[in-house]
């Protein structure tokens, strides 16, 4: 079947668009990735205690990924720019009304609701976008702005605890919400959707399946199993990891003259940025289940290593850093599968259905985690699951999502080839 070529826009316009949208995901990726820091101060500030105050994280992460379908429709009714603006707004609005928080609900009501709300709209709506400018390089596209999302927090992690030390965490989260919804919203009122003519796939004529029939489809589900068993698996690992060091007695040990936790944990945030554009790169070259069972297969041989070699604090910083390099990708291979799939016309809405699997492996990752450990005495069984789920993540990206894809667009093509529209 012949396909009609139709020049891509011009190399600066898109590329323009790829910086922009990597400039509003580090403007919003602070909340998530410092929360920490703040944890102490309000536990003081607010007279509640620690498990209440860590609410608030939950609640904005779960706010976050499940209104995501909500907001993605927003976003592809009304176009992404004042949306992922009031986004980047929201965010540096939720730091800024914090800094006065005194109670309780009022943190929940700043940083859980705002920030929450704000950073969904941005991640949605960014990630949306760029599967529509980046056609034939979507894994990379959208590895790219994913990877922004956990890079933005380097920038800010010691700057920030920099200036709680010195002033005290009102100045510092006034000052950076200001700074940091600033610089996401100037740069989210320079995106734009890309127009027909500009930027046109090869596979046009299978876009534009409605939310309403791809959730009807077998295939999606599949997808939300594999990226749910994939966030849950390696939230239980991230949300759990100093407990690990710590047990395994490795946390203080020297390693390239580093204490071996926060060494690891530096390791880790690079590695599980990088790994979003490298395979997403990969998948636009190999094809996006393939690079699925190699990615997961190789966080699953990682993680295999770190349990026989859990005492050995040179291999655990290491190993820690290839198992992170082989569980963050999945921020860019399932947008970019998905969207190859049903297609661009709904693709901001469609991921937000997606997205809701990484809201069910924050909710289900920590405390799974926690209670196998407490049942079982030790943390060999939670890492024998997030084994087995990578392999059969792995093993149903390579021989059933594979041959399920390909009928579909295969039964799409033949459609068309018969209605005469190729």
């Amino acid at each position: 079947m012949q396909k009609a070529q139709v020049p891509h826009a011009p190399a600066g316009g898109r590329w323009l668009q790829l910086l922009l949208g990597l400039i509003v995901m580090m403007a919003i990726s602070s909340p998530q990735y410092v929360w920490t820091l703040f944890t102490k101060s309000f536990t003081e500030a607010t007279g509640g205690s620690l498990p209440a105050v860590q609410v608030t994280f939950s609640l904005m992460v779960v706010l976050q990924t499940w209104l995501s379908p909500g907001q993605g429709w927003l976003i592809d009714r009304f176009g992404p720019r004042l949306l992922i603006a009031l986004g980047a707004t929201l965010s540096g609005l939720g730091w800024v009304l914090a800094s006065a928080v005194s109670s309780i609900y009022a943190l929940y009501a700043t940083y859980g609701l705002f920030c929450g709300i704000g950073t969904g709209f941005v991640y949605i709506g960014v990630a949306g976008l760029m599967v529509r400018w980046f056609p034939e390089r979507r894994g990379f596209a959208v590895g790219v702005v994913a990877a922004g999302y956990g890079f933005g927090a380097l920038l800010t992690t010691f700057p920030i605890d920099t200036m709680i030390k010195a002033s005290g965490f009102r100045p510092a989260l006034l000052t950076y919400g200001i700074i940091l919804g600033a610089i996401g919203l100037v740069a989210a009122l320079f995106l734009r959707a890309p127009s027909i003519i500009e930027v046109r796939s090869p596979t046009e004529l299978k876009s534009g399946v409605r939310p309403a029939d791809m959730l009807r489809s077998p295939v999606f589900w599949l997808m939300f199993a594999m990226m749910t068993m994939m966030s849950t698996g390696g939230l239980m690992v991230v949300s759990n990891f100093a407990n690990f060091a710590r047990d395994f007695g490795v946390a203080d040990a020297v390693v390239l003259g580093s204490a071996a936790l926060p060494l690891a944990l530096s390791i880790d945030r690079l590695a599980n940025g990088l790994t979003r554009p490298f395979f997403g790169w990969v998948s636009d070259h190999i094809g996006r289940e393939n690079t699925m069972a190699l990615a997961f297969t190789l966080e699953a041989a990682a993680i295999a290593t770190l349990l026989l070699a859990r005492h050995d604090p040179v291999i655990f910083v290491f190993m820690s850093g290839v198992v992170f390099f082989g569980w963050g990708e999945i921020f860019s291979l399932f947008p970019a599968t998905l969207t190859d799939t049903f297609g661009e016309r709904y693709a901001t809405t469609n991921y937000g259905f997606l997205y809701m699997s990484q809201g069910i492996g924050s909710v289900l990752g920590g405390p799974l985690a926690a209670a196998l450990k407490g049942a079982a005495g030790g943390w060999v069984p939670v890492f024998a699951i997030v084994i087995g789920l990578d392999l059969v993540t792995a093993f149903l990206a390579l021989f059933v999502l594979k041959s399920m894809r390909a009928k579909r667009l295969q039964a799409i093509d033949v459609t068309a080839e018969a209605i005469g529209l190729t």
